[in-house]
């Protein structure tokens, strides 16, 4: 499955920063992915990661938050084909710097 070009919304991120407000934009070349992220709490967002398999990505991210703070992670996720023939993103994902929390988000695919 490509992430090309593929937008994408928050379902469920409980202990993350991301909210439905946060906007994810998407590109892959092969295996390798990159993006951007913005909305809600996160001023500013960048993504740079790699297709592992069919379905599987493993993910870098940082952002500059509405607080000011700077924050990086990491993440490993799945992309699924749901019933409406949209993509769906499911990560475990934990920051690197600051609090070192972790968590589980979900998000769908928008127009």
């Amino acid at each position: 499955m490509n992430l090309n070009n593929k937008r994408f919304v928050t379902l469920n991120n409980r202990k993350g920063l991301a909210s439905n407000e946060t906007v994810f934009q998407y590109y892959q070349n092969g295996k390798t992915i990159t993006g951007s992220y913005k909305g809600g709490a996160i001023v500013e967002g960048l993504i740079v990661g790699k297709q592992i398999g069919d379905n599987k990505i493993q993910l870098l991210y940082q952002c500059l938050t509405d607080q000011g703070e700077l924050k990086a992670g990491q993440s490993t996720g799945i992309v699924l084909k749901n019933a409406e023939n949209k993509l769906e993103l499911k990560f475990e994902w934990n920051w690197i710097n600051g609090t070192l929390t972790a968590g589980h988000s979900e998000y769908i695919e928008i127009e």
